[in-house]
């Protein structure tokens, strides 16, 4: 048995809302155990024998027909996401900015947004090809070069963001 964290980008924004027990429920479904949802922005953990690619295919299957909506989703290995967050180069407790790690589904949207992001400052750190840092000042995420950059809709169904302390309560799922 494998633990997973399951992202779902763009919920509970943009029309798209979903309750967590909903969620949780609809998730429980599936081949898996163990589910468990955090905060209100589309965060499951779970466990199942499943592969990573087999999980993201149920999942979005069952979102878009559970819910009615064009869902996709990042899933990775618990342990993968503990690498990652420990990778990033920022300080999840900085006061000044915000932290994030963009999440990616396909390594060659990471590539594109690399080559896409050239130039702005700050810049991306790439942890690994499922995953980049940046940051941005307190308050003006929507405003940041980068976080306009991600919301493009060339990286809709391969990428998802989260915010550092978001992913570390994450990982505190797996041991809950």
């Amino acid at each position: 048995m494998t633990e997973y964290a399951i992202f779902l980008r763009g919920v509970n924004v943009g029309g798209i809302i979903l309750k967590m027990a909903d969620l949780r429920a609809a998730v429980e479904t599936l081949n898996v155990s163990r589910v468990t949802t955090l905060l209100a922005s589309g965060n499951v953990t779970c466990t199942t024998d499943l592969a990573a690619d087999e999980l993201k295919e149920s999942v979005e299957r069952l979102l878009r027909v559970t819910f009615g909506y064009d869902a996709w989703v990042v899933i990775i290995e618990a342990g993968r996401l503990r690498e990652l967050v420990e990778a990033c180069p920022f300080p999840a407790d900085d006061p000044a900015n915000h932290i994030y790690l963009t999440l990616f589904s396909d390594p060659a949207a990471l590539a594109d947004l690399v080559e896409a992001s050239a130039g702005l400052e700050p810049g991306l750190t790439v942890l690994g090809p499922e995953a980049a840092a940046w940051w941005a000042p307190r308050g003006g995420t929507l405003e940041s070069p980068l976080s306009k950059l991600t919301a493009k809709p060339r990286f809709k169904n391969s990428t998802t963001t989260r915010n550092l302390r978001t992913l570390q309560k994450v990982l505190a799922a797996f041991n809950a």
